[in-house]
């Protein structure tokens, strides 16, 4: 079934729009919470949440357009909000590590001066991303939104470790130009 058909099953309130969004979505979802969980039930509980969530968001969201993208931010959310609630001790340390690493290139978010707004952050990390290659915004991707480790990364597409962690460190150098660029305060 079409994203936009399931979006309509949602907008009617229909029940079947869960099940379909389970069909064609539910094993990256699962898979995206366990990467940030690291526990099948957990990430069963968060892929669950996230059809609860939806169904509580649409309306009034209609993300035809970007229904995986929609499904996986809130689940994404829910994820990282369960390791907080349950302190896996190990896994913060992983989010702690990787938001050190783009500390950097993004501005302070508690400097009032430094503070902007939302969409434009958003529109400036989207614009940076369509400067990157291909296999650049993909890794830089893999890594910062779906929190893989470095081995996965390199084993996803056949690279070494050593060329992830050079690609990441010039992509962040490139980030930071690109928001100095762009006016941003870092």
């Amino acid at each position: 079934m079409e994203d936009n058909d399931i979006v309509d099953l949602y907008l009617r309130r229909d029940e079947a729009a869960i099940r379909y969004t389970a069909e064609k979505f539910g094993v990256r979802l699962r898979a995206l919470a366990h990467s940030i969980v690291g526990d099948r039930q957990t990430a069963e509980e968060c892929e669950n949440d996230t059809y609860w969530e939806a169904w509580r968001a649409i309306p009034p969201h209609e993300p035809r357009q970007y229904l995986f993208a929609f499904l996986a931010r809130i689940t994404r959310h829910l994820a990282l909000n369960r390791c907080r609630d349950q302190s896996r001790l190990k896994r913060r340390a992983l989010i702690c590590e990787l938001s050190a690493e783009l500390e950097q290139c993004i501005p302070a978010p508690d400097d009032l001066q430094c503070r902007m707004d939302e969409l434009a952050l958003r529109e400036s990390l989207n614009g940076f991303l369509h400067t990157l290659s291909p296999e650049k915004r993909n890794i830089f991707l893999r890594r910062y939104w779906y929190l893989d480790s470095i081995a996965d990364i390199a084993r996803r597409f056949s690279l070494s470790e050593s060329k992830v962690k050079t690609t990441l460190f010039r992509c962040r150098g490139q980030l930071r130009t690109y928001f100095e660029k762009e006016g941003h305060i870092l």
